[in-house]
């Protein structure tokens, strides 16, 4: 079994009509690659906030998921999304290649700085749900987001859940990965990436996993925070994108 996925490096801003027009160019091309899937970075909709206008979103989602259907694309999309539950969640939303809505992973890991913990985070805006597989093509996949893969122990304000290897005890065979990650070019951000780097290798290897990652890439004038691409079940990179600007991917998974 066979499963060609894509993803797209965008640069992620908080201006909705900006991110439709950037995830409806990434699209294209997987359209053009006869991609079965394409992964976006976090908040790739959205922006990377929990204070958005829910009518654009909603409209924006509206059209990149059009879209997608016309293009016989499907989605693993990165948005923050408010749910009919009134909450906010930091997700990853899948679509089938007719654009059948699969469902939703939401960020569980949610980040606040550790160091300064007097301030506010990801944790105090964002809800979460619980952790699931979902069948896509008939291959069970997962979904997590940025800091749900690494741990990263000064944003983490809670237990390793080691979430890769509850999603492999539960069948998943992929996991779509949406990061978006801080960088600002500096020595420490080269450890941060050296970090990111060991850990989705690590954990792809202890599950037994693929893994296809992506990360936002604004600024462009600076590399991104992790590395984008496919890493196969031994823990090797299978694909790797470039580390820095606008990159796109395509990659045939064999199972």
């Amino acid at each position: 079994m066979n499963l060609r996925v894509s993803a797209a490096q965008l640069p992620v801003s908080f201006d909705i009509p900006q991110n439709v027009t950037t995830l409806c160019r990434a699209i294209e091309q997987a359209a053009q690659a006869r991609a079965d899937i394409l992964l976006t970075p976090e908040g790739s909709l959205s922006g990377y906030t929990h204070e958005f206008d829910d009518d654009l979103l909603r409209a924006g989602l509206q059209e990149v998921t059009s879209l997608a259907r016309t293009r016989k694309v499907g989605l693993a999309l990165g948005t923050c999304f408010k749910e009919s539950d009134g909450l906010v969640y930091n997700q990853i939303r899948f679509y089938a290649a007719d654009g059948a809505y699969l469902g939703f992973h939401s960020k569980i890991l949610r980040c606040k700085n550790m160091l300064d913990p007097q301030n506010e985070g990801e944790i105090d805006h964002f809800a979460a749900a619980e952790l699931k597989v979902l069948s896509f093509n008939g291959i069970q996949v997962g979904g997590l987001i940025c800091n749900d893969l690494w741990a990263n122990p000064a944003w983490t304000p809670m237990p390793d859940l080691h979430l890769t290897r509850q999603l492999a005890g539960m069948g998943a065979r992929i996991i779509f990965h949406a990061v978006n990650g801080g960088r600002d070019g500096s020595p420490w951000s080269q450890v941060t990436w050296q970090y990111h780097e060991a850990n989705l290798r690590l954990r792809a290897n202890a599950g037994r996993l693929w893994i296809v990652t992506v990360d936002n890439c604004d600024p462009l004038s600076v590399p991104c925070s992790a590395p984008s691409g496919v890493i196969d079940p031994q823990g090797n990179w299978a694909c790797r994108a470039g580390a820095q600007g606008e990159q796109f991917f395509v990659y045939d998974i064999e199972l």
